[in-house]
């Protein structure tokens, strides 16, 4: 039996694929060993080496915010090519000052306010209460600013010595609530709103039916905003040693004083004692280099926040025992799945069972900043947390900046209510918009005509004019889930449904007035929740505190350690590589579109929902 060797194009095309073969072999390989090293690069360079008498530079770029609402991969991405996520997690900002409390190598803290975005009264407030932590430790803080909103400030105000810039300012003008009113427009297009609520100051939806605030509305956003004035005014009377008096006199009369100082707004502010010094950067440089320790021609020993933070997360392995679950509940409240920065009733949900069948989580604190949103999603959650009690584990809310309508909601089922003096909560109402178009479809000259096997058959069209029929229905609806919402919270709180009626009917309150009317417990921040919630849990001193979050995959865990590596954002910087501008910046997209997203899949929707944004 003779055998005949290959032909020579045969031959050929074996050989072409054994050689694509070892290619593709060689490329993977190559590609994980690049990836090997960069993962270790990424751990190397994320360590900083501290010296002794080291400044932690605080400086945080971006709103404060409780969870991130953009995916790992985006951060990472946008970290890598200098398009950084405008966001910083409040969690992240605490640890970082309680660990520089405790850390030998850091001396003091610069605080520079300046690059911070939207920041809550309540944030502000945590923020503050870490640093007068630090203080306690002998450690100064100085806060270094070209200029501060008055949030900014209470932020500012818990600093040792404040070091303004000659050309900066410090305004401080009080609070304030307006809102756009829509009724003459809709009007002009031949759009008609029917508004059904429950709550005589349940002003949320107001600007659709009216061209100004209603005088309920106005009485109720002045008392809930007065006495969020008085606790700022305190707080900042009491951090600067300056009469709180002497301050609503000087904004009162803001015009006359920035007169008589010839425009300057820094000397004013210097003059108000709301600062201690004025200085140019060089100069602010030049007394930390006094201070501490010299680094450089001109510079002083320093690390800055973000580098800092990541030498903790290489530290921040999980620890198993017991533990303290914090499940974060931020932004409007709507149906089903969604991401972080949003609400899911479904979502959350499975968040909070999720811990209530982890046998290591003893105790849960649901941190709540939420205006509210649907009814029905609120519920959901209220449901599970409801669950998490009867399974014998402790539940304890921390509200943040807001919570609020159904942001109460999801919060009232609980063992323990703790709220900052200064969070805004209550608004126990609820309401339902309809809208119909038939006077706009008019104006065109479009008519709508038909039959209809019942009175209720197509009453749901909009381009009809609403049935009495329907009208009733929605009545009906709404006075119930009222009745329901009251009825929950009565019970929670150990009240009767009038009760609650009387300080219900869609009113705001700050957290200190909640206080005083029962509707929270105790005042304070997020940390003495979760102490609140070790302690109902009986856990002593040892316990671990971890936050649940849906589960990232392996690669978004590699992407947001490669995003987190100074030595790898340096290359790709030095590199040039750049995304657009605002690739990731879609926030304000998010802002505008979470109401509307509540009515997706709906023909109408009952919703408890808080428009008290405060300015």
């Amino acid at each position: 039996m003779s055998s005949q060797s290959p032909g020579v194009i045969r031959r050929f095309f074996r050989g072409l694929w054994n050689t694509l073969d070892f290619t593709r072999r060689l490329v993977v390989n190559l590609v994980f060993l690049v990836l090997v090293v960069l993962f270790i690069v990424a751990l190397s360079g994320s360590r900083p080496v501290l010296s002794d008498r080291t400044a932690l530079v605080l400086d945080p770029k971006g709103a404060v915010v409780e969870q991130f609402s953009t995916d790992p991969v985006q951060r990472a991405l946008g970290n890598v090519a200098g398009n950084e996520t405008k966001e910083v997690q409040l969690r992240d900002l605490l640890r970082v000052i309680d660990a520089a409390a405790k850390d030998a190598n850091i001396e003091r803290i610069v605080l520079v306010p300046d690059d911070m975005g939207s920041v809550g009264l309540a944030t502000a407030r945590d923020i503050g209460a870490a640093l007068d932590r630090f203080k306690s430790t002998g450690k100064e803080v100085i806060a270094v600013s070209g200029g501060m909103d008055q949030n900014r400030y209470l932020v500012a105000a818990h600093a040792n010595r404040i070091l303004l810039d000659p050309d900066g300012s410090v305004m401080l003008e009080g609070f304030a609530n307006y809102r756009s009113y829509y009724k003459d427009a809709l009007d002009k297009l031949g759009v008609q709103v029917h508004l059904i609520k429950v709550g005589t100051f349940k002003s949320a939806a107001e600007p659709y039916i009216l061209n100004q605030a209603s005088d309920a509305s106005k009485e109720a956003d002045s008392f809930w905003m007065g006495g969020l004035w008085q606790e700022y005014l305190g707080e900042i009377a009491t951090l600067r040693k300056i009469d709180a008096a002497a301050i609503s006199e000087d904004i009162a009369h803001y015009d006359e004083r920035v007169a008589a100082h010839a425009g300057d707004l820094a000397q004013l502010a210097l003059d108000q004692k709301l600062v201690d010094q004025l200085a140019t950067r060089a100069e602010v440089r030049a007394q930390l280099r006094s201070l501490g320790a010299a680094d450089g021609t001109d510079g002083f020993r320093q690390v800055d926040f973000k580098r800092y933070l990541s030498s903790l997360a290489v530290d921040a392995l999980p620890q198993r025992g017991s533990d303290v679950a914090v499940i974060v509940a931020q932004g409007e409240i709507v149906g089903g799945e969604q991401p972080p920065g949003t609400i899911g009733g479904r979502s959350t949900a499975q968040l909070i069972r999720a811990a209530r069948e982890d046998d290591s989580v003893k105790a849960i604190v649901l941190r709540v900043d939420s205006p509210g949103g649907d009814a029905n999603a609120s519920e959901l959650i209220r449901r599970e947390l409801a669950q998490v009690r009867e399974a014998k584990k402790p539940v304890v809310i921390s509200m943040g900046d807001v919570a609020a309508s159904g942001g109460y909601w999801i919060a009232m089922d609980s063992d323990e209510i703790w709220a900052q003096p200064n969070t805004i909560t209550g608004s126990i109402g609820i309401f339902a918009l309809f809208v119909t178009i038939p006077d706009t479809l008019d104006k065109l000259g479009i008519h709508t005509d038909g039959i209809g096997t019942t009175p209720l058959a197509g009453s749901l069209d909009i381009r009809r004019p609403l049935s009495p029929q329907l009208e009733s229905v929605l009545n009906s609806v709404i006075r119930r889930g009222y009745n329901e919402f009251i009825g929950k919270v009565a019970k929670a709180r150990g009240k009767t449904p009038e009760q609650i009626d009387a300080i219900a009917q869609g009113r705001v309150w700050s957290g200190a007035q909640a206080k005083e009317r029962g509707l929270v417990d105790k005042l304070g921040g997020l940390d003495e929740a979760i102490a609140a919630a070790a302690a109902r849990a009986k856990l002593g001193s040892q316990y671990s505190v971890r936050y649940v979050e849906p589960e990232m995959s392996t690669w978004e865990r590699l992407a947001l350690g490669f995003g987190n590596s100074n030595a790898l954002i340096g290359l790709a910087r030095y590199s040039g590589f750049r995304l657009p501008a605002g690739v990731f910046d879609h926030q304000e997209i998010l802002r505008v579109s979470g109401f509307v997203e509540s009515l997706a899949g709906k023909r109408y929707g009952t919703f408890a929902h808080c428009f008290c944004d405060l300015r």
